[in-house]
C-alpha cells in the first residue's frame, strides 16, 4: 500500500468506515456492515486513486479530511 492510500485509510477509519484487505490486494470499504467501495491495493493508474475517492464521496466520505 502506498503512502497516499494509507492516508485515505486513516481518514476512512476516523470517519467510521471499516476496511478489509483481500487476498488479491484490494481494499474493501464497509459502512455499517455494507460494502460501499473497493479500492485498488496498488495504484498503477494515476486516475485510480481519484476515481476511488470520487466513489467514496458519493457515499458520504469527506476528503480532504
Amino acid at each position: 500500500m502506498d503512502k497516499d492510500l494509507k492516508k485515505i485509510v486513516k481518514a476512512l477509519k476516523a470517519q467510521g468506515y471499516e476496511t478489509e484487505m483481500t487476498r488479491k490486494g484490494h481494499l474493501m470499504v464497509y459502512r455499517d456492515g455494507h460494502l460501499v467501495a473497493v479500492l485498488p491495493g496498488n495504484v498503477g493508474d494515476w486516475r485510480a486513486l481519484k476515481n476511488a475517492i470520487a466513489a467514496l464521496r458519493r457515499v458520504g466520505f469527506r476528503w480532504p479530511p
